[in-house]
């Protein structure tokens, strides 16, 4: 009875949220400020129904579901719906709003059609706060970088539309290139401290816990690549040395390397077969 109870919620998740998509769509591209309120709601809606998994889940499992791939990839989606709704409250942005619940509806996808592995996946003995603490910080900075990479295609979208001076009504509405090239900044200043917090804590975690460590795990090796790639971008700007549309390709290119770490490096690692 509980299963279906979940398959349920599942269904209607990812239901309500497509049909917000429709109206966000609607919105944008007709001026629809009744469709942008109905959307709205309804991806509140879909919140409210994550985080009711999220609690049922606590509720039978006795943990914070994060310990497996399918959970990791509900509280990432999660993330995603709580920072679009953020943002559509405070700073009034519909095109960056568009494109995270798209973001967030692939993901959420991806969580309700997967096989759920049980979730069990990590003995007793292997759980403690220092795991959770670390596994919420790395998706959280997964979140920070998706950011990123929304404001990064914003910018390349921006700078276009100036560029070939083909300005026109739908584009009103999108915020200045200034202000694309800001939150694309805090995003990814929040993501590096962030990242690199998870990393020190999941190997002090790891020292502390298993007899033994491989440090050529695939999911190691791939997200210390991440953040050294990170580190690099952020040195490379403050000297000047990546700015404008460049900057931009760049973080999208590194943020297709995040979603390749989570999910292939998750599959390759002898370490992280729960994550």
């Amino acid at each position: 009875m509980a299963d279906l109870t979940m398959t349920r919620l599942y269904e209607v998740m990812i239901v309500l949220y497509a049909i917000s998509l429709v109206f966000y769509f609607t919105d944008y591209f007709y001026k629809q400020i009744r469709a942008r309120r109905v959307a709205f709601w309804l991806v509140s809606f879909v919140w409210v129904i994550q985080s009711a998994i999220i609690l049922l889940t606590f509720v039978e499992t006795k943990r914070f579901p994060i310990l497996s791939l399918s959970e990791g990839i509900l509280f990432y989606s999660w993330l995603l719906v709580t920072l679009s709704i953020i943002l559509h409250c405070i700073a009034r942005v519909d095109l960056p709003v568009f494109i995270i619940n798209i973001l967030g509806f692939l993901f959420a996808s991806i969580f309700t059609f997967m096989p759920k592995r049980p979730t069990g996946i990590v003995s007793d003995t292997l759980i403690s706060e220092l795991l959770f603490i670390h596994i919420s910080f790395a998706i959280l900075s997964y979140a920070a970088f998706s950011l990123t990479f929304v404001f990064a295609i914003l910018y390349l979208v921006l700078y276009r539309l100036l560029k070939k001076k083909k300005w026109s009504h739908v584009w009103t509405r999108l915020p200045s290139l200034q202000q694309t090239s800001n939150w694309m900044n805090v995003s990814f200043y929040i993501g590096i401290p962030v990242l690199s917090v998870s990393l020190v804590l999941g190997f002090e975690w790891a020292l502390l816990t298993l007899e033994s460590l491989s440090i050529f795990d695939a999911k190691i090796i791939g997200s210390f690549i991440i953040l050294i790639l990170y580190c690099f971008i952020l040195y490379a700007n403050r000297k000047s040395k990546l700015t404008g549309t460049t900057y931009a390709w760049v973080h999208i290119y590194a943020y297709l390397l995040v979603v390749v770490n989570f999910f292939l490096g998750s599959s390759l690692s002898r370490f992280h077969l729960w994550y």
